[in-house]
């Protein structure tokens, strides 16, 4: 029996997106088909290079030809990527930017900017193009978890503008308040000047092509957030807690901002960090030093989805002060941050397929 194009197309048709609920063929996701006898070869182009589902659906893909077209046929799937994006790229500001995605927590002390700087690391890992923007004006600390504490950007001509070149490291593109003051000096600014620092670091910096914007953010609910969502079309937003109830407390308030009518941006999900600690010589044990399942917990109360727990190991503290994030690297904790980018690259994903646009939000007299 013959191999066609439009068997082909036909048997791959009853593949499903499992996220997106609707078949390859309809989502235009196949591309690529070429076919030389039995041998069959196509290119499945999926919604995020992070996809925490890539095997499945190749391994479905196989399936789908063996079982509708020809018992015998060799298949061979490319997998390859282009992130989604209801931005509009002719948008002058971030042109090139997809995803913006905020960072947040109800308080301190809970490694917001650990998870950030990681999941940013992990994201680009997986070979997503990604940014950091340290957003903490008050507070800046990603220069110093990057190691790039005494680099500054270069300034270059753009369309007779002066914009910034990102600092990279890690395969991250980083700007930071960090970058262009004094690191031994306080910045002490009122509410107005610290705004329009925060919206400098996103309109006045070259990005270039970004798959995903990550924004940390203070620890609060401040102006700074709320100059954030009136001046960046934000995709969503994920909150970060531990599972003590003093964290979630304020973990609940975060959430509640998001969800606010006049606010309304998606919270994407629930990060619970420091969810147990692990010894470095006993990787086996867990100690639930903050509590157990707190996050679990709230996000069942809040609707929201969990989207990962990361356990409390030493060398997370030593790798951010050294400039080395952990999930450069390949332990315990760098997998639970892999698997918590492909996560938020998930919501991501499927957020862009059921809302129509990311429009930036009205100041609404903030």
């Amino acid at each position: 029996m013959q191999i066609t194009k439009e068997k082909v197309l036909e048997a791959l048709s009853y593949v499903q997106e499992p996220d997106l609920k609707k078949d390859l063929v309809t989502l235009n996701m196949i591309k690529d088909i070429e076919i030389e006898g039995q041998h069959v070869s196509f290119t499945v182009i999926l919604t995020t290079p992070a996809c925490p589902l890539k095997a499945e659906i190749e391994r479905a893909c196989k399936n789908a030809i063996v079982h509708f077209v020809d018992k015998d046929a060799v298949v061979t799937v490319n997998m390859t990527a282009n992130v989604t994006t209801q931005r509009s790229m002719d948008n002058e500001m971030m042109k090139g930017v997809k995803n913006i995605i905020a960072v947040a927590s109800g308080k301190g002390g809970v490694g917001k900017s650990t998870v950030a700087a990681n999941l940013a690391v992990s994201l680009a890992k997986n070979g997503a193009k990604v940014a950091l923007v340290d957003a903490d004006i008050f507070g800046p600390s990603v220069p110093i978890m990057f190691g790039s504490e005494h680099e500054h950007p270069f300034i270059e001509e753009v369309n007779g503008r002066q914009l910034m070149i990102p600092v990279e490291k890690h395969g991250v593109k980083l700007i930071s308040i960090g970058y262009l003051a004094d690191p031994s000096q306080a910045i002490v600014w009122r509410g107005p000047m610290a705004s329009k620092a925060l919206k400098q670091l996103f309109s006045d910096v070259n990005w270039g092509d970004i798959d995903y914007m990550i924004v940390d953010l203070p620890p609060g609910t401040s102006d700074i957030h709320l100059t954030l969502i009136s001046a960046v079309p934000l995709t969503g937003a994920v909150v970060v807690t531990t599972p003590q109830d003093v964290a979630l407390a304020d973990a609940r308030k975060a959430i509640a901002m998001f969800q606010l009518p006049s606010v309304n941006i998606p919270v994407l999900g629930l990060i619970e960090n420091m969810s147990w600690f692990i010894p470095e010589e006993l990787p086996d044990n867990k100690y639930y030093l903050f509590g157990k399942d707190g996050g679990q917990k709230l996000a069942a109360e809040m609707n929201v989805k969990l989207l990962g727990q990361v356990p409390l190991v030493q060398s997370v503290r030593e790798g951010g002060d050294m400039g080395n994030p952990i999930a450069t690297g390949s332990s315990i904790v760098a997998a639970a941050f892999n698997d918590l980018s492909q996560s938020v690259a998930q919501q991501v994903a499927i957020r862009n397929a059921v809302i129509e646009s990311a429009q930036r939000v009205p100041s609404a007299g903030y």
